[in-house]
Formats: structure tokens, sequence, C-alpha cells
């Protein structure tokens, strides 16, 4: 028998308990990057892994290895540069000369939470190693593959200056992180916050008040948020405004869009507007939902064409033109 809106909201409202204690431990040393917080929290509830682009010094680091002490989780931080190896990444086997055997010593992409820092100055086999962690939840070491423990988070990032000596990003790896968020400098009160709270007394220890297990909990109780027909629609047609501008009343986006939004996008839409209500406490998406996290799904879907770049047009004001223009349900 099928639960009742209300029952499901009941429940959320219950199992988003934790969220707060979890923000608090976070704002001890944290300040501002709420959009950041609150998206590395929708990747944890939804399973979808999260792209951060930002210039140095905007605590991408530091928010990361945050949430991880506060949710008990074990992290590791991976420097990506061009002489960074697989092996560096999975691990490799070790030869034993007492047994004779080989016997598998594995890498750093063993963890939690994974913040693979400057993802894009790691050349080709090192980026396809990835995308099997990220992708399969597994690794490969020699002829034995590795289940990744539960929850299994990348968090990669990318620096919008200093390009030389990077790999772009595949297509096809990039579709696989659910969001990409684009960070920026904190506002005049905030920076004041910061310079206070760095140059004075000892930042406060962060404990773990989340485990593991919640996170997993939490998921399954995501997962189970009503999503109505009429949301569904909502969403197929953001994806096939992307895809089909022209049918959609935006003929004048078609020369502009070299490839649409993918189907993934669609999944991941709904999961991730799914994770934004748990966040609210509700048991069920409303527009807003979808609103509010849309152009973090689309706006590294949408691949543009070299006549909107010539017009210094970005793939994230197309998204926001398609949202401004399809009617809301």
């Amino acid at each position: 028998m099928e639960r009742t809106i209300q029952e499901i909201n009941e429940q959320v409202r219950q199992e988003a308990v934790f969220v707060q204690d979890l923000l608090a431990e976070i704002g001890k040393v944290i300040v501002g990057q709420e959009r950041l917080i609150q998206r590395l929290l929708i990747g944890l509830l939804a399973d979808g892994h999260i792209l951060i682009e930002g210039v140095p010094g905007l605590a991408k680091t530091l928010s990361v290895s945050t949430l991880s002490d506060a949710i008990q989780a074990s992290f590791q931080r991976i420097q990506f540069t061009p002489d960074l190896l697989p092996a560096d990444l999975i691990g490799t086997q070790i030869y034993n000369p007492r047994t004779g055997e080989f016997a598998p010593r594995k890498g750093p992409v063993f963890a939690n939470l994974i913040l693979a820092d400057e993802v894009n100055r790691a050349p080709a086999k090192v980026q396809s190693a990835l995308l099997e962690a990220m992708q399969e939840r597994q690794v490969t070491i020699g002829d034995t593959s590795y289940k990744l423990e539960e929850p299994f988070l990348v968090l990669a990032t990318q620096n919008p200056i200093e390009q030389e000596g990077t790999y772009p990003l595949p297509e096809a790896q990039v579709d696989r992180f659910m969001l990409k968020v684009i960070i920026t400098y904190p506002s005049r009160d905030e920076e004041r916050l910061v310079l206070q709270r760095m140059t004075g007394a000892p930042l406060l220890p962060v404990k773990p008040v989340v485990t593991p297990a919640q996170i997993l909990h939490a998921r399954e109780v995501t997962r189970g948020i009503y999503v109505d027909t009429k949301i569904q629609e909502y969403v197929l047609d953001l994806i096939f405004a992307t895809r089909e501008p022209a049918n959609h009343g935006l003929a004048a986006l078609k020369p502009l869009i070299d490839f649409g939004a993918s189907p993934r996008a669609t999944i991941y839409l709904i999961q991730a507007a799914k994770a934004h209500a748990f966040l609210q406490g509700r048991g069920y998406v409303i527009p807003e939902d979808i609103k509010q996290i849309a152009v973090d799904i689309l706006q590294h879907r949408v691949i543009v064409t070299y006549e909107a770049e010539a017009e210094d047009v970005t793939s994230t004001d197309i998204v926001q033109q398609i949202l401004d223009h399809v009617e809301v349900p």
C-alpha cells in the first residue's frame, strides 16, 4: 500500500532533524558559502558527485574537510598534477618476495569523501581511472575489482584561471558530475567575519554529529519523496528545451546550442530536487526545488556553439533563459 503525502512529509521532518546539527557544526569553521554547503549536502543525499569551480582561497578544500569531520567520514585530498599516475589514485599491486605473490595496496580513492583538487590538471589515464570509481563505485587493481565503501562522493575542483598545463575534462566525465557549482567571493560582511575568526582565537573543533549510516538512511528516505506528474512534465519541458528550443518558443537559442542536456540530466534533476525538498523538511517536490538547482544541474551539460562564444553567451545564460521562459506548473 502506497504511503500518503502526509506520511512521507512527517517521515522527512523527523529524519531531517540532523541537518541543522550538521549545519551548526560546519558553521563553526565556514563563514558564508551557504550555497556551496547546501550543494554538498544535496550531493550526499542524492548520491551525486560535484564539480566546484572558483578562484583559489574561497574555502573549497576547507568546506569539504569540515563536512567530512562533521559526518564522521573518511576524507582524502588528492592533488591532481600532470605527472599523476592512475596507480597514485587507485593503488597498485605490491610483490611480496617471501610469498612470491602480489598483494593489493589500495590508493587514496578508498575513502568516503574525495577532494580531487584541480582535477583538470591530470592526464587522460588518470581521468579514466577516476571515471570508473565515480560511475561504477568500484576500482580495478590488476584482475580484481574492489567495491568502494558508501557513502562515496567525489568533490572535484577546477580553477577558472591559470589554464596553462591543464587537460579539458572529457564530456563523458563532466556528465558524471551531478552538480557544477560556481562559487564567488564572499560579501564584505562575510569577509569581515572570516578575518575576525581566522586571525583571532583558535577555531572550535568540529564534532561528528552524523554517521555514514544515518546519511545512507536519509538517502533512502529522500528517494521516497513524492514527485507529481506535473513536476515530471516540467522537468521534461526544461530538458527538451535545451535540445529543441524552437519547439518551446525559444527559436533564438537554436543557433547558440550545439548539444542539449543528456537523459542523465533528467534523472539528476529529479534526484537533486528530492534532496533539496528533504533539506527543507518537505516530503514532496515543488517547482521551486527544480528552479533552485536546475542551473547547477544543466550548465555543464549544455554545450554552446562558436556563435554563442562569439556573442559572449554562456551555457549558464542559456539555462537561465530557458528557466525564465518555460511555463511553471
